[in-house]
């Protein structure tokens, strides 16, 4: 992460030093969408690691088996979206300090009609709540979760944070650094600014040879959708 200027009750949680990739899932094919509060979403982290191509793995296509739907195919993934996010630290006005996911997107450029990312909730910049579920408390939510086989074992220092809540901010955000994280998004705004009085800064003009995503993935992911704004 960049370091960014933080508002009145806001500030940087964590910079990172070390190169990590993570690859995540959402427990639905969408995002909260960032227009309407209050919009619960479950995710978890499948995949840290520090290699490229370990990442183009994940995003190709498989065909599998299953016990209960037969064989199943799972297309290579597309690419919807590329910009800046930050998780930043927020004290609410009953003095309750909670986190935010926040990003802004540098591709696509504005348009009328976008189908992929409207589809996806994908706005062009948006603000979640985001809390780390604790692997050693049962959850009484709808979310059925990554099973125990999955969960994450997360060091000492920061199992310890946890304490007995079932949910946690993700502060330090190191909670994300560790496979089998669960998490809640939970949408709150589509307007930074006029929320948590933050301005997120895109890294270049919007010009597909300026893209980190399509110089490092490119050749797995289709990025039609995201500069064409279509699915094929």
């Amino acid at each position: 992460m960049n370091k960014t200027e933080g508002g009145q009750g806001s500030q940087e949680v964590n910079i990172e030093e070390e190169p990590l990739l993570r690859f995540i899932v959402m427990g639905r094919k969408r995002l909260p969408d960032p227009g309407k509060k209050s919009q619960t979403f479950w995710g978890f982290v499948e995949l840290v690691t520090t290699k490229v191509e370990d990442v183009k793995d994940a995003l190709k296509g498989e065909e599998y088996d299953t016990s209960s739907r037969g064989h199943r195919y799972q297309p290579p993934a597309r690419a919807v979206g590329e910009g800046v996010y930050r998780i930043v630290r927020h004290n609410s006005s009953k003095n309750k300090m909670h986190t935010h996911l926040i990003y802004k997107l540098e591709f696509p450029p504005p348009k009328e009609e976008n189908e992929p990312q409207e589809s996806l909730n994908i706005e062009p910049e948006g603000s979640f709540l985001i809390q780390i579920k604790n692997p050693s408390q049962t959850s009484n939510s709808q979310f059925r979760g990554v099973g125990n086989k999955r969960k994450a074992a997360f060091p000492a220092h920061l199992q310890g944070q946890l304490g007995k809540t079932r949910y946690h901010p993700a502060d330090p955000p190191d909670f994300l650094n560790y496979e089998g994280c669960e998490f809640l998004l939970i949408s709150a705004s589509d307007d930074i600014d006029k929320e948590l009085g933050l301005e997120l800064e895109t890294e270049g003009e919007a010009d597909p040879s300026c893209s980190d995503l399509v110089r490092t993935f490119g050749d797995t992911a289709s990025t039609t959708p995201l500069f064409k704004g279509i699915w094929s």
